[in-house]
């Protein structure tokens, strides 16, 4: 499965590493460390780019994007 480094994140979308390792952390995203790197898998990165829009744009911290992420999470389960 393709991945990304949480370097490479952190380079690529301009984000604080403290940033990432907060998401991580906190479960909003989860990563796998391999040979003392950490890694998020591509089919993540688009729940990743929302997270980090929402972080810096909209200024959303991480206990507002835990609520926002559970919200969500139960209208999917209503809907189905």
């Amino acid at each position: 499965m393709e991945r990304i480094s949480r370097e490479e994140c952190v380079r690529v979308y301009k984000i604080d590493r403290a940033f990432f390792d907060d998401l991580v952390d906190s479960g909003l995203i989860e990563t796998v460390i391999e040979e003392n790197t950490v890694y998020l898998h591509y089919d993540k990165l688009a729940h990743f780019e929302k997270l980090v829009t929402w972080h810096y744009d909209l200024e959303i911290n991480i206990p507002g994007l835990e609520v926002i992420c559970q919200l969500l999470e139960r209208i999917e389960q209503l809907q189905r």
